[in-house]
């Protein structure tokens, strides 16, 4: 046998173990954005912010050296540079070559960082692994104590450190950092994205000055805002006047209260104007979050049902008008900082915030504050209801024209559907639900105005191989189409689209093996027989969790239901637990057996609601159709038994990223 057609030999030297930083190289898309080395640097200045944030700090000073490198100095209380009392070398060290190390995991009353951004644990960590050199300085208990590591993450210059002189700061921190061009697309920092970032910094936290100097041409900027949120939202609306006067404030829980961390909180700026929406940020901890997430979606809610209140409270509303929140929220600009004590982002990045009790947070403290606000400006109250109430109706106007066109040829909709009150598929939603009693939880779990039920008994036919003009034998089969509006079709079809009865087409079943089949079934059938439906983006996955996690109060966190979608997420919930000191035995863990299991209020928190549910887009993959095809008649087809299980037992473990 030639050398070539061996087969590749596995054996217990295959098994590689990365060690230390090598995780970080070896995948840095994981850990950072990989576009530039802004990311890396960002997390450099969100550690000097997280110390200005806790008090002690008021300058951060970024300098881009002619060399390439870039420096990032604030006048915090500086690393400790002493001996860690379990791993025996300098903390200053482990900071920067450990992951899953550093005071942010110290969560407890009087922890060294309370609320801050950098709760991955791997942020300078990850700068570290991905420079050729990085030079830490730290002024600190009257000494200056250096310490420099080179090729990703190795001691170059072991810390050494000497008494500071006359003159020099009595603290802080000087990080250097020379990234490896070899990461990114491109080894430019964005100057624009820097600049818009530190003066981000600088509106979050009043009284710090935050100065960007450039050393090839000399130029320096500094950014200080004593009136922070008001200040900065004004300068960014460009002259355009607000409807009515700004809407400002800000909350934070007291010790004494049960559903909050003393602390937790959010401080706010909302504009109105007739241009609509200019201006839209929002941070967690200081840290910026252009995706959004559920602190964004908590301010609307808030703004919403005070609006709303309003409007009912002094008779306002016209007849058949009916609102929603994007009436009141589509011409708002705002910017919101919340403090969230252990706030969950959507990846390393953090772009998105999905801590599920944030919406609560934050509605539940902006909403009395502009009800407040309007009762006791009734005349802008009214403006603004003026403007809402506009909104809504053209909203109406433009669905009743969709309406019009979708009116005729309308089939009499299954018995077991629970539909929902709108018929805007912009918004509203059908869940195909696994099982009877799960289709009574999501039914009595729903928001009847925008998300329809369609239960399923058992599980759905195979339909791979079902020819078009056979598919409506099956009851279940027949009740979906019906239900969506929409004829069979194939591939090369040009399907009628205009009588789809809704935006969403949501596959809910158990979070075990059998659900996983179920869904299968289902995305087989509209791939083969209604693939259009996937093409324009239609189909989803819903993902309710496998796990619950009852959390006791730890430090300043109330107790809390924690929820996890697989096992992989459930160790690090408990992971988090133990590092957050909780003994094993103070937790709880239930296993959901099936979404019958879960009560109303669960499955709508954790898999219905918009706000804080994970809700996977299906699309086609990075196959050609044809070669999709391939695929899904060697897994689906009934006389292909024999490719499917060497298929499985050569490739099974990458089905999910081949797919």
């Amino acid at each position: 046998m030639s050398k070539k057609n061996t087969p590749a030999q596995y054996s217990e030297a295959s098994i590689k173990v990365l060690k230390g930083l090598e995780p970080v190289k070896q995948r840095p898309g994981m850990y950072t954005r990989t576009e530039n080395p802004l990311h890396i640097i960002q997390e450099v200045i969100d550690n000097a912010s997280d110390e200005a944030l806790g008090g002690y700090g008021k300058q951060i000073l970024v300098t881009l050296n002619k060399d390439g490198s870039v420096s990032v100095e604030d006048d915090g209380r500086g690393i400790p540079v002493g001996i860690h009392p379990e791993e025996g070398v300098p903390v200053v060290e482990i900071v920067f070559t450990r992951l899953h190390a550093g005071g942010k995991f110290d969560k407890a009353a009087g922890g060294a960082y309370t609320f801050s951004g950098g709760l991955h644990g791997v942020g300078v960590s990850v700068t570290n692994a991905l420079a050729t050199r990085l030079a830490v300085t730290v002024w600190r208990d009257g000494q200056v104590s250096e310490l420099e590591f080179a090729d990703g993450g190795n001691v170059n210059v072991a810390l050494h450190s000497r008494a500071s002189q006359r003159g020099e700061k009595k603290s802080g921190t000087r990080v250097t950092v020379w990234p490896d061009a070899k990461y990114f697309d491109s080894p430019a920092l964005p100057l624009g994205e820097l600049q818009r970032l530190l003066r981000s910094k600088a509106v979050l936290l009043p009284g710090v000055r935050v100065t960007l100097r450039q050393e090839k041409n000399g130029e320096e900027q500094t950014w200080f805002y004593e009136h922070g949120l008001r200040g900065y939202l004004v300068e960014s609306l460009g002259g355009a006047e607000p409807l009515i006067p700004l809407f400002e404030g800000e909350r934070f829980a007291e010790g004494d209260e049960d559903s909050f961390a003393e602390g937790e909180g959010a401080a706010w700026v909302v504009a109105w104007t007739e241009d609509g929406a200019q201006v839209r940020e929002s941070y967690v901890n200081l840290i910026p979050t252009p995706a959004g997430g559920t602190h964004e979606s908590g301010l609307r809610e808030g703004l919403f049902q005070a609006v709303r209140g309003f409007i009912e409270l002094h008779n306002l509303q016209p007849k058949g008008v009916k609102l929603l929140p994007e009436d009141v929220f589509s011409r708002v600009s705002f910017v919101l900082s919340a403090k969230v004590l252990d706030p969950q982002f959507q990846g390393q990045i953090k772009e998105r915030l999905n801590s599920r009790d944030a919406v609560r947070l934050v509605s539940s403290f902006t909403r009395p504050a502009l009800e407040l606000w309007l009762n006791h400006h009734v005349e802008h109250g009214k403006k603004l209801a003026e403007l809402v109430i506009r909104q809504a109706q053209a909203r109406t106007r433009a669905g009743q024209k969709i309406e019009k066109k979708k009116s005729s040829g309308v089939a009499v909709l299954p018995g077991k559907l629970t539909d929902c009150e709108t018929e805007d598929i912009t918004r509203n939603e059908l869940f195909l639900v696994e099982g009877d009693s799960a289709g009574g939880s999501a039914k009595m779990g729903r928001d009847k105005e925008f998300q329809a039920i369609l239960p399923l008994r058992g599980k759905v036919l195979n339909t791979w191989e079902t020819e078009r003009d056979r598919l409506f034998a099956n009851n279940e089969v027949h009740d979906i189409a019906v239900a969506i509006g929409v004829d069979p079709h194939g591939a090369n079809d040009t399907p009628d689209l205009s009588n789809l009865r809704y935006g969403k087409i949501c596959i809910l079943s158990d979070a075990d093996v059998d659900g996983s089949h179920i869904q299968v079934l289902l995305l087989t059938l509209f791939f083969r027989h209604f693939p259009q439906l996937i093409a324009t983006g239609h189909v989803y996955v819903a993902r309710p969790p496998l796990y619950r996690v009852d959390a006791p109060a730890r430090g300043k966190k109330p107790a809390q239901k924690l929820y996890a979608l697989d096992e992989g997420e459930l160790e690090a919930i408990l992971d988090k637990l133990r590092k957050d000191g909780v003994r094993e035995a103070a937790w709880s863990i239930s296993r959901f057996k099936g979404l019958g299991e879960m009560s109303a209020e669960q499955l709508w928190e954790t898999t219905m609601n918009p706000d804080t549910r994970r809700l996977s887009p299906v699309a086609l993959g990075h196959l050609d159709f044809d070669a999709t095809v391939a695929r899904m008649n060697m897994l689906m087809g009934k006389g292909e038994a024999a490719q499917r299980r060497s298929w499985l037992e050569a490739k099974g473990n990458e089905v999910e990223a081949d797919i």
